[in-house]
C-alpha cells in the first residue's frame, strides 16, 4: 500500500520526502516499481496480445489499418501508426500483393460493348453495377478456373463459379447465373454488368441471358486494365492471402479452400479499405438498401 501510494502521487510529492515519510528506503521504492506493472502497462500488453491474435486470425493477411479497424470493433482504440509499431516490433508483415496477369483476351473480330462504367467504380445501391473477370489457379492435377461476379455497392461476391475449362457456360453463364439467384432483380432495377471482352462475354450465349434479364452491358477497352480494376484487385488479394500461400495437390482441395475463403472469410469476416475498414455486413446494417 504505502508503494502505491508514493508510485499514485509521484508527481505531487517528491519521491525521497515520502519515502522518508514512510520509513521505507528509496532504493526498495525504484526496485518495487520496475518489477510491478501499472495498469498502463497492462492495457498494452492486452492490446499486444490482441494485435498479435488478430494478425494470426487472418492468416498474415491483415496490416495495421485492418488491425486496428478489428481492434476498434472491440472497444480497443489504438492508432494505425502505434499498430504498426507493434508490428514491427514482433516482426509482423502482412502479406504483400504482386502484380496480377491478365487470364481472358478478346478473340479476332469480336465484337465488344461500349465501356458504360467509365472507371466510376462507386454504386449508391445493390444491383446498380456488377464486375465479372476470370483467373486461373494452378494445382498438382491440373489448371482450375475460377470466375467471379462482384457488386460495386459493397464489394460482395453475389456469384461464383469453379470450372476446368474456360466454356462460357461454365464460366460467365453459371456465375452470372448464380449471382441472379443470389442477389435477385426488383422492381425493375436497371443493372449495368461490366467485364473485359474475353469471348465468355461475348458470346452468344451470355449476350442472351443479359438480355433475358433486362442487363445493360459494358465492357473495358482492350487492353486496359484499370477499366476492370475491382475484380483484378479482387483476384490479386485472393491469390495473395490464400492461392499463394498453399500448394494444391488436387483440384477439389483447391475448390473447397477457394470456396471457404470466400464464404467465410471475404464475403463475412474481411475488412475492406473500400468500404472504410468495415466488413460487408458492417456497412450493410450502416447504409440504407436502395
Amino acid at each position: 500500500m504505502k508503494y502505491e501510494f508514493i508510485r499514485e502521487n509521484a508527481e505531487i510529492f517528491p519521491v525521497e520526502k515520502m519515502c522518508r515519510i514512510f520509513q521505507i528506503h528509496k532504493s526498495s521504492f525504484f526496485r518495487w516499481r520496475k518489477r510491478t506493472p501499472t495498469s498502463k502497462s497492462v492495457r498494452k500488453a492486452h492490446i499486444i496480445k490482441e494485435i498479435i491474435r488478430i494478425y494470426h486470425w487472418s492468416q498474415c493477411r491483415y496490416g495495421s489499418p485492418r488491425i486496428a479497424k478489428e481492434l476498434d470493433s472491440i472497444g480497443i482504440k489504438v492508432s494505425r501508426k502505434f499498430v504498426g509499431q507493434i508490428m514491427k516490433e514482433n516482426h509482423l508483415r502482412s502479406i504483400a500483393k504482386s502484380k496480377y496477369k491478365k487470364t481472358t483476351n478478346p478473340p479476332p473480330n469480336n465484337r465488344s460493348a461500349e465501356n458504360r462504367l467509365e472507371q466510376i467504380f462507386k454504386a449508391s445501391r445493390r444491383n446498380e453495377i456488377w464486375v465479372s473477370d476470370i483467373t486461373y489457379i494452378e494445382t498438382d492435377e491440373g489448371w482450375i478456373y475460377l470466375t467471379v461476379v462482384i457488386d460495386l455497392f459493397d464489394r460482395k461476391v453475389i456469384g461464383w463459379s469453379i470450372s476446368e475449362t474456360m466454356r462460357a457456360k461454365d464460366t460467365s453463364i453459371t456465375s452470372l447465373t448464380k449471382a441472379l439467384l443470389n442477389r435477385p432483380l426488383q422492381n425493375n432495377q436497371e443493372l449495368l454488368f461490366h467485364s473485359d471482352q474475353g469471348k465468355q462475354y461475348a458470346c452468344h450465349e451470355f449476350i442472351a441471358l443479359l438480355a433475358t434479364n433486362k442487363i445493360t452491358q459494358s465492357m473495358s477497352r482492350k487492353g486496359n486494365c484499370y477499366d476492370n480494376a475491382i475484380a483484378e484487385s479482387f483476384f490479386k488479394t485472393l491469390k495473395v492471402e490464400l492461392v499463394y500461400q498453399n500448394k494444391y495437390k488436387t483440384k477439389d482441395k483447391a475448390e473447397k479452400s477457394i470456396t471457404d475463403y470466400i464464404e467465410n472469410f471475404y464475403n463475412t469476416c474481411r475488412r475492406h479499405s473500400a468500404l472504410g475498414n468495415l466488413t460487408i455486413e458492417e456497412f450493410q446494417n450502416q447504409q440504407p438498401i436502395k
